[in-house]
């Protein structure tokens, strides 16, 4: 038989701030007789007082289960568990796959030395590769970015490190700009540690495809002044995160060696509109219409129906590799330039996961008060995909490490918060590295790593959807999202949900 990933798993979906942690299965009897609140979280951009919209998502991860939503043409040479199988407890092939983690150097005023070491052991014995360091505009920031590279020296192993140009904070339009980006590049891609793809020093960016840098186009500024300037060209791999259509990929094609696709960690095109959609196209419909001259059960039975046919189409949404589907297509119109210029095969393709997003800032600050959907185990569902589609995906980047704002992060609490002690305080995600070892291993060799120890990971909220903060923010866009969920799984059965209820609206 085939080694797995033994988990039972009960989730009670209805916060949005979460802990997450690791429990050896052996306890299992304890958490069937009581459940556990593993998350006390508040919102608010200055709010002190406890939130009603915290998450209570108590999960148990199927990592053999089957996979949803899989494109047949994408998945054509990819091993799935759909026929083909991929493979375990063989020993690791060897791949140029690679695992990041998106470190957000702004939360790390603070750090030490021995901060960067910390977090380096730490990501590196979760099997991750590197660190994905995005760096703003901020003059202190340099100086933390060669903390980081000095640790990573200092480590012994083979841990990168890579830039992310954050161009929401940097200023991009003038040529001066792009000379204070030159420079900072130039600082560190000769660092020992930097990390390398195709013999070139990769840089990313977040955002950046409006910049011109005093040219009359972002494609012109960032070709002449950043990846063509006498600097830095042929020295870098550039994979950007440009927020455009990925039609449009050919505008740029002297200027991106690949894609980094951020917004592929979350199913970011189910908002609160988008499932009353298919509300309004399921059958409730037809049994409201027979509340009049039907019985009350079989009213009911046919709105279980309705809800029921919308989680079905969800979860072919979550953790889909559609929006992975797109982009790779896409890159072709880059490939022609890519072998001219640096002599490779074809684009990197950067993919994203991540297992959570809510934001919580009033307009008194950063002003971004929503959530994506992250609930029916969506880092699970992400990672399987991307495993099955290994082929077609050079790097996997986390999001995030410490994005503390966005609630993503998998790392510890430390550092400089950026006003979001109120939904991160007392909500470790540090049960998440774990679960991203399992998956990162897999998603590297090809090989789904032998289960020594079973484990069970849960992670949850303690409020109800509806339930409003003590501050004056606001309950956050696609609120109406999180409904209260019941799921259970064990193996070798797959994931089944037990009972699904999904309060809408108010």
């Amino acid at each position: 038989m085939m080694s797995r990933l033994s988990l039972l798993c009960l989730v009670l979906l209805s916060l949005f701030a979460v802990q997450a942690i690791a429990i050896p299965v052996k306890k299992l009897n304890n958490f069937r007789s009581r459940h556990h609140s593993l998350a006390e979280a508040v919102l608010g951009s200055k709010s002190t007082g406890a939130s009603p919209h915290t998450l209570n998502l108590s999960t148990i991860i199927s990592t053999s289960g089957p996979l949803d939503s899989m494109s047949s043409k994408f998945l054509s040479s990819a091993p799935t568990r759909r026929g083909k199988k991929l493979k375990r407890d063989t020993q690791p092939i060897p791949s140029s796959k690679y695992v990041a983690a998106h470190h957000m150097i702004g939360n790390t005023y603070p750090y030490t030395l021995q901060d960067w070491l910390d977090d380096i052991a730490l990501a590196h014995s979760s099997g991750i590769d590197g660190f994905a360091l995005n760096i703003g505009r901020d003059e202190w920031q340099p100086d933390r970015v060669s903390d980081a590279f000095d640790a990573a020296s200092q480590f012994g192993l083979d841990f990168k490190l890579f830039l992310s140009l954050d161009m929401t904070s940097m200023p991009c339009e003038t040529a001066a700009d792009a000379q204070t980006l030159r420079n900072l590049v130039l600082k560190f891609i000769s660092r020992s540690n930097y990390m390398q793809v195709n013999c070139q020093s990769l840089v990313s960016t977040f955002s950046g495809e409006s910049c011109t840098f005093g040219h009359k186009s972002a494609s012109d500024g960032w070709s002449s002044e950043f990846v063509d300037h006498s600097d830095l060209q042929g020295k870098i791999r550039f994979v950007p995160s440009f927020f455009i259509d990925p039609s449009s990929f050919g505008s740029f094609n002297d200027v991106m060696d690949g894609d980094f696709n951020w917004n592929s960690g979350w199913p970011i095109q189910v908002t609160a509109d988008f499932v009353r959609n298919l509300i309004s196209d399921a059958p409730v419909k037809n049994a409201l219409s027979l509340l009049a001259t039907t019985s009350f059960n079989k009213i009911v039975s046919a709105v279980d129906l309705s809800l029921s046919s919308v989680k079905k189409a969800l979860g072919q949404i979550i953790g889909s590799p559609d929006s992975d589907v797109q982009h790779v297509h896409s890159l072709a119109a880059l490939s022609r330039n890519i072998a001219s210029r640096d002599g490779a095969s074809k684009p990197t393709y950067m993919a994203a996961v991540s297992p959570w997003f809510f934001t919580h800032y009033g307009a008194d600050s950063y002003d971004k008060n929503f959530i994506y959907l992250s609930d029916q185990h969506l880092y699970s569902k992400r990672w399987e995909s991307l495993i099955a589609t290994r082929d077609q995906v050079d790097i996997v980047q986390i999001l995030t490490w410490n994005d503390y704002g966005e609630s993503h992060y998998i790392g510890p609490i430390k550092g400089a918060q950026p006003n979001s002690q109120a939904w991160v305080d007392g909500m470790d995600h540090i049960g998440w590295l774990d679960l991203t070892s399992y998956y990162a291993a897999a998603f590297k060799t090809g090989s789904f790593p032998s289960i020594e120890k079973d484990k069970i990971f849960m992670w949850s909220r303690t409020h109800p959807t509806h339930a409003t903060a003590p501050d004056p923010v606001g309950q956050p866009t696609n609120f109406e999202l999180v409904g209260h969920s019941h799921f259970s799984c064990r193996q070798p059965a797959d994931c089944l949900i037990c009972s699904l209820k999904m309060p809408f609206g108010r």
